[in-house]
């Protein structure tokens, strides 16, 4: 996610000076110094001789980079932060965290921060675009169609966006050689990694089987992920600890079906009926073809070629969970059978606002029909706030339902929190 380089170029902007203990590969001697940390005049003094940097009184920043591969320096914030001298910053993995605890105190004193891919207004301004959310704001302010030219433009930048993802490597790539070729060979190294520690804490390798069926498992419509297609004879008692795994990890984004969808929506939540989602879409879009050539990736030739007739709702529904996990809001769903009982109704996601809910349906073409959306809100009239179809198409309200552009949703977001 590029955390090391965030808290670096944090401490740079903000602070006279900054140490980065990096434990990934720090010296011994630096380790020792927390052997004993009663006396911390002379474990500062120590530390800045061997780091070569001159702190200042409440002008400085210690970073603990990847802390969770040295938990004696994480529960050592506790004194430290009391102490008062200097402010820190931890980075690492929340998976790694809560596993290297044992016989260590937890700081309270710790006040956690999710870091997510760049989401698409950040990735806007790596491209040297600061304007185009400030313009949107302003028309969210008072709503109305686009334009089917200026419409197009959006969703085709939108895209890019989309085949890209937000991994600050895989847009760096996409930065200097405008070459998805090269972008999806730095997503195949970053999907490496993440097999390489998901076996580092589940050597069974159910854990990484689990993540990569999340395509197939999206692909194929089901109403949750179904965990015997992806492990044969396993169900959820089995694999629970896995499913946190990949929450935790932050590679996962998990979407519950909710019983009675209402205000409360984590008050009838099913742990055992769930939804996954890759973190990144960029990333799904590769791991969808992982083990065939970047040139048989067909997902890259269909967004880009603008063949809209061809279903790629499975991707458009990974892009909305990613950005909906990036407002800071938990993912439900839920389902309902057909009046016949033959079928089930499905409602893409849920979100609560206020004392009601707004459902969302996810479409990326057959936008004219939406059942499922029009029988959940006769059932359920008096629990709805707003009810949105996320689509490619401009902006539209016909009557109760509003018709929003994929790359709106950030705003749809701030809106039902009060920010716009």
């Amino acid at each position: 996610m590029g955390k090391s380089t965030v808290a670096e170029a944090f401490a740079r902007s903000e602070y006279e000076s900054y140490i980065l203990i990096d434990f990934s590969n720090t010296s011994s001697e630096i380790k020792e110094l927390f052997d004993d940390i009663s006396d911390l005049r002379e474990f500062f003094l120590k530390l800045q001789l061997h780091c070569n940097v001159t702190l200042r009184e409440r002008r400085s920043l210690i970073i603990f980079d990847e802390v969770q591969l040295f938990p004696r320096a994480r529960q050592a914030i506790k004194h430290l932060v009391a102490d008062g001298r200097y402010d820190y910053l931890e980075t690492g993995s929340l998976v790694s965290l809560h596993q290297n605890v044992k016989d260590i105190l937890i700081p309270s004193e710790e006040t956690r921060i999710s870091m997510h891919p760049m989401d698409y207004e950040e990735f806007r301004w790596a491209l040297g675009n600061s304007a185009t959310f400030d313009l949107l704001r302003n028309w969210a302010g008072h709503p109305k169609a686009l334009g089917d030219k200026l419409n197009r433009r959006l969703l085709r930048d939108f895209r890019v966006y989309m085949l890209t993802g937000g991994m600050p490597q895989a847009v760096a790539e996409y930065l200097e050689q405008n070459d998805f070729s090269r972008v999806d060979r730095v997503k195949r190294e970053i999907l490496q990694l993440y097999e390489e520690d998901f076996h580092k804490f589940d050597p069974s390798g159910k854990a990484s089987v689990m993540f990569d069926q999340i395509p197939a498992q999206l692909t194929g419509n089901a109403s949750r992920y179904r965990i015997s297609s992806a492990i044969p004879h396993a169900d959820y008692s089995k694999v629970a600890n896995r499913v946190s795994m990949l929450r935790e990890s932050m590679a996962a984004n998990l979407c519950y079906r909710v019983s009675d969808p209402n205000a409360g929506l984590s008050l009838t939540l099913d742990l055992a009926r769930f939804k996954l989602f890759t973190a990144d879409t960029g990333l799904f879009v590769t791991l969808a073809f992982k083990d065939k050539r970047f040139a048989e990736n067909i997902i890259y030739r269909k967004l880009m070629g603008d063949r809209l007739r061809v279903n790629l709702g499975y991707v458009y529904e990974n892009m909305v969970a990613q950005m909906l996990t990036a407002c800071g809001r938990q993912l439900y769903y839920h389902t309902f059978p057909t009046p016949d009982r033959k079928h089930n109704y499905e409602i893409d996601f849920l979100l609560s606002a206020g004392d009601g809910i707004c459902p969302i349906e996810v479409k990326s073409s057959g936008y004219k029909t939406h059942a499922s959306l029009d029988s959940f809100c006769a059932k359920y009239r008096q629990r709805i706030k707003s009810r949105y179809l996320v689509y490619t198409k401009d902006y539209a309200k016909e009557q109760d339902l509003v018709c929003l552009p994929v790359y709106l949703v950030p705003l749809l977001c701030e809106k039902l929190s009060g920010a716009l």
